[in-house]
């Protein structure tokens, strides 16, 4: 059996592409803060920046440096909830470790909320499938992969190792929505493989390289490897060993090509979304307005 990948690359062009059609009268304006010099946050910022081009959105990026305190973040935070230019805004993590993160997450405003980290967007997800109005970017795009691929939820088993509030917790609410059967495991989860070698989908997300083998697997199963690992040799790996998985399942994501490019495509949508909403309440502005003061 080889199994089929599911190219979370060439589907996360195609939402851009979905999402350029609903730009033209919105005027969407995406703010991005990041705190400090993280690598890894500038190549995501990045990544961004050219998928907001592409969709006909205006990215601004807002650099704070590491030493900057939380007070002065969550001053621009509330200096963009006001600000009717901005229609949606991002905080990029990680920030210092001297920020507490859920207080500045809390500080955004829920409507502008792109990320859908805030409370009030997660709590909404559990109400069901037409709440999900601003959900977190990787369990959208999760969802957007299997229904592209017409993989069925509705009863099927489904295991997601990891419980972050990131993927883990609203993955496992959003296949709950969709009438799955559905197990979450994590760290104290005892003998894992026991989970895993039921699920007709598995979604790992831990961020541990290489940690679901092929023994671990139901024949035929559908497996979302949210995990990018960088090894000591420079290679890109996932959470899942690819080699020894990819020869048993019928569908799993690559890394990279995956669910990365994913994330990305649905924070796009979740800014042309806002803007939507907002446009409905309060109207917008022109281009030129939304980015002059950023200048």
């Amino acid at each position: 059996m080889t199994a089929v990948l599911l190219d979370g690359k060439a589907l996360s062009e195609k939402i851009v592409q979905e999402c350029k059609k609903e730009t033209k009268d919105l005027n969407p304006t995406l703010a991005v803060i990041i705190v400090g010099d993280n690598p890894a946050s500038a190549v995501y910022v990045r990544n961004k920046e050219r998928l907001c081009e592409k969709a006909g959105i205006q990215s601004v990026k807002i650099p704070f440096s590491k030493e900057a305190t939380q007070e002065e973040v969550i001053h621009k935070i509330e200096e963009l909830n006001n600000d009717p230019a901005i229609t949606g805004f991002i905080v990029q993590l990680p920030v210092p470790d001297h920020m507490y993160v859920p207080d500045i997450i809390r500080a955004i405003d829920p409507k502008k909320d792109v990320d859908g980290f805030h409370a009030y967007n997660l709590g909404k997800m559990f109400l069901s499938t037409e709440f999900e109005d601003l959900p977190p970017a990787t369990p959208a795009g999760i969802i957007r992969i299997l229904e592209e691929y017409n993989i069925d939820i509705e009863g099927k088993e489904a295991v997601v190792v990891g419980h972050s509030n990131i993927v883990g917790k609203p993955i496992s609410t959003m296949l709950l929505n969709r009438n799955a059967t559905v197990t979450t495991c994590h760290i104290y989860t005892q003998d894992l493989a026991s989970h895993t070698a039921r699920a007709d989908i598995l979604v790992v997300a831990t961020g541990v390289p290489n940690l679901i083998t092929g023994d671990m697997v139901k024949k035929g199963a559908t497996v979302i490897d949210v995990g990018i690992n960088r090894l000591e040799n420079g290679k890109l790996v996932g959470d899942v060993h690819f080699e020894s998985v990819s020869k048993k399942v019928g569908h799993i994501t690559p890394v990279p090509g995956g669910v990365g490019p994913m994330t990305v495509a649905s924070l796009i949508k979740n800014t042309v979304h806002a803007a939507q909403r907002q446009i409905m309440e309060h109207g917008t502005q022109s281009k030129e307005q939304a980015l002059k003061k950023y200048e």
